[in-house]
């Protein structure tokens, strides 16, 4: 979260059809903070749905569009490398977080992308958007059910949305970690057996 004066966003270059990407990413919180209460003055209903995405795929694709369909403008807080690496694990995330948000700047669905570091916890964004509605995945492991309602205080709604394809992330990245153990042992089990064969010629 930027710790620099926020400049006074421009809500046309945000909102309008065909907006620019560099203009729908929203880094610094107090840049974010000022757009959204403009566009709730504006009768804007506000959508906030955070998490990693990585590997995006048809089900991110499709939960988003749902999410979208709750309200008029949806926001989405996309993890850091680093709080990526804290949620999920050393090897996550696969693709980096400036991939990650040029990705879902390109989804339609989506309106306005922001950064969600380790200092901002899971609910620092929830607490500064106060979105009319808050969508949170059913698969998402480390913000279960009753965690989610904790921030009912700050939101009109809560909207928890089962997955949206059998693809998964984690799947994907298991299938490839089995995949590449897979083709290691052949290549372990082809090398030791050149290994044996040269000392019986030799």
């Amino acid at each position: 979260m930027s710790k620099s004066k926020a400049p006074k966003p421009n809500i046309k270059k945000v909102l309008e059809s065909g907006a620019e990407p560099k203009h729908r990413f929203i880094e610094n919180y107090k840049e974010l903070k000022t757009l959204v209460e403009a566009c709730k003055e504006m009768g804007y209903r506000i959508v906030l749905t955070q998490g990693v995405f990585d590997l995006i795929h048809e089900g991110h694709a499709a939960y988003l569009s749902k999410a979208k369909s709750h309200g008029d403008l949806l926001i989405v807080g996309v993890d850091s490398d680093a709080l990526t690496k804290q949620r999920k694990g050393p090897n996550r995330p696969i693709v980096p977080e400036d991939e990650r948000i040029k990705m879902l700047l390109h989804i339609r669905s989506v309106d306005i992308v922001t950064i969600r570091d380790i200092k901002d916890g899971l609910g620092g964004l929830i607490k500064l958007v106060q979105p009319d509605v808050l969508i949170a995945s059913q698969s998402t492991a480390d913000f279960k059910k009753d965690m989610v309602y904790d921030y009912n205080k700050y939101c009109g709604k809560i909207v928890i949305l089962p997955p949206q394809a059998t693809t998964s992330t984690t799947g994907r990245i298991r299938k490839l970690s089995i995949e590449g153990a897979e083709k290691l042992a052949r290549e372990v089990s082809k090398l030791t057996q050149d290994f044996l064969n040269n000392i019986k010629n030799g």
